[in-house]
């Protein structure tokens, strides 16, 4: 059954009404790439007010490219502020995907001045006001929703360029995760500089 994108807007947007009629300013904070063999580790942070709501907006993963695309650039056009986070394959190798996802997620937040920060499940940050880690956040929160759409478009478009330089690997269409495709080339051809080294070795072994 079809969901009127009036009435999914309004249940998402249930906690940020509360914040605004309390006159706080809040933000929306979510990764993508946690789970890829390849690429960055991307995150979004998304400050909009009531009246610039976008009808559509949902968790990434629930819509289509072609929505994501439609739906990024009018978010960033009427958001207040945007940002955008990115940790390397090398340094998710160096210092685990848990802490590089914290680490995108604070970039991406640099610079937004608000007093709360609803942030997709991850703890242990470090933003200039309060946390809310919410489980599931980018399907119940529409900050949260509108930030993971910005880090997915992001992530996606980088991804695409990384499929013009290595084009054996097919990252445009599969996006660094770890296809049957992607897995069969990473053993013909072996791991580029993008590959996660971390994430490679069980297929790979020592020559990861």
């Amino acid at each position: 059954m079809r969901v009127d994108p009036m009435e999914r807007m309004e249940s998402l947007v249930a906690l940020e009404r509360t914040l605004w009629a309390r006159g706080q300013r809040c933000a929306g904070i979510d990764e993508v790439g946690r789970g890829p063999l390849a690429g960055p580790v991307m995150a979004g942070c998304v400050v909009l007010t009531a009246d610039a709501l976008i009808p559509g907006v949902d968790d990434s993963k629930k819509l289509s490219a072609k929505r994501r695309a439609m739906l990024s650039p009018l978010i960033v056009e009427g958001a207040r502020f945007v940002g955008v986070g990115s940790v390397s394959a090398a340094d998710i190798d160096e210092i685990g995907i848990a802490n590089a996802t914290r680490r995108a997620m604070e970039m991406a937040a640099r610079g937004a001045a608000c007093d709360v920060f609803l942030v997709d499940a991850v703890t242990g940050l470090t933003l200039p006001g309060q946390i809310r880690s919410i489980v599931h956040g980018d399907s119940t929160s529409y900050l949260i929703a509108a930030a993971s759409i910005v880090a997915k478009v992001a992530r996606d478009a980088y991804m695409e360029e990384l499929d013009a330089i290595y084009p054996c690997y097919g990252f445009a269409k599969h996006k660094g995760y770890g296809t049957a495709a992607h897995i069969a080339a990473l053993r013909e051809y072996g791991p580029c500089p993008e590959h996660r080294r971390c994430f490679i070795r069980g297929i790979l072994g020592a020559d990861a």
